[in-house]
């Protein structure tokens, strides 16, 4: 009797967010638009395959030192957003801004902004959040540098419980994640005192977690494809790793090993937020000529 041919499945949810989508896609305009160079501030995405296609077409990333460096230029944001000390700086030294800001990025840097600026007396701003991480930069500069950064519940110390506290999360946090660090703060805060949480994570990415998990769950075999840059990247992979434990991670094609395929009629390939389509039909076809030559 003959084996069956493996499945092999892309998830259809998985891949570029909204606002990945919009940034790549200004850049492409631009670069179309005019041979004036174009340059990134930071990688456009945290996924080298992708940023390598966008440099052969003529996108340049650089940092912010570099930038310091320019004048004249175009230059374009990234989804992650900047913080406003990137604007003041862009006009002191005549640079386009191609702003690809992701609008609920730039929607939780407005809140932000406006509390830090408005409120009397001024709470605590407290960030949930990857301290160094671009988006928490670009917030974390609507305060003047004053916003405090927490990743986890042992780093709530740096909060002043006898103050009022305004706390927000980074758009790409973990929902749960969130809710244990507001029962921590409600548990810890001193009476009398104003606590007010506001869940500004990205519901895009938050529920790609469930949908991830049953896609992990159908298949005897996950490939995971994701930048090593890709915080989101990490979180999701272990997501499908805490339910299929022959989840693997890989970066591109060349990451991909045969014996990982050892017995399995059902292969799954899936991916981050920064994880361009062509690159998950890249892994799927490395898997598909590997099926065929095994066969043969």
């Amino acid at each position: 009797m003959e084996s069956k041919t493996p499945i092999i499945e892309i998830d259809a949810r998985s891949g570029f967010c909204h606002g990945v989508v919009t940034a790549i896609r200004k850049a492409e305009e631009e670069l179309e638009r005019s041979d004036q160079p174009l340059y990134c501030l930071g990688d456009i995405v945290h996924n080298s395959d992708e940023v390598e296609r966008l440099e052969r077409k003529g996108l340049s990333t650089i940092t912010h030192d570099d930038l310091r460096e320019l004048s004249s230029s175009r230059v374009l944001l990234r989804a992650h957003g900047e913080p406003p000390s990137t604007y003041s700086l862009a006009r002191e030294r005549g640079i386009e801004i191609i702003d690809a800001t992701c609008p609920v990025v730039l929607r939780l840097q407005q809140r932000i902004k406006d509390v830090y600026d408005n409120s009397i007396p001024r709470p605590q701003i407290v960030i949930y959040g990857k301290a160094g991480h671009a988006e928490v930069n670009g917030l974390v500069g609507q305060t003047n540098g004053e916003a405090i950064v927490v990743e986890n519940i042992s780093q709530l110390s740096r909060i002043d419980f006898s103050r009022d506290i305004a706390f927000y999360s980074q758009t790409t946090m973990s929902l749960q994640g969130f809710a244990e660090m507001v029962g921590e703060i409600n548990r810890r805060i001193m009476p009398g005192v104003k606590f007010e949480s506001f869940d500004t994570i990205c519901r895009q990415v938050a529920n790609r977690v469930d949908h991830l998990r049953d896609f992990a769950r159908r298949h005897d075999v996950i490939l995971f494809v994701a930048g090593a840059k890709s915080s989101n990247g990490k979180v999701l992979y272990n997501e499908c790793r805490s339910v299929n434990t022959r989840s693997h991670l890989v970066s591109n094609p060349s990451d991909f090993c045969s014996e990982w395929l050892d017995g399995a009629e059902s292969i799954g390939i899936c991916g981050a937020t920064s994880t361009p389509r062509w690159l998950m039909e890249d892994v799927r076809d490395t898997v598909a000529a590997c099926l065929a030559e095994t066969a043969g």
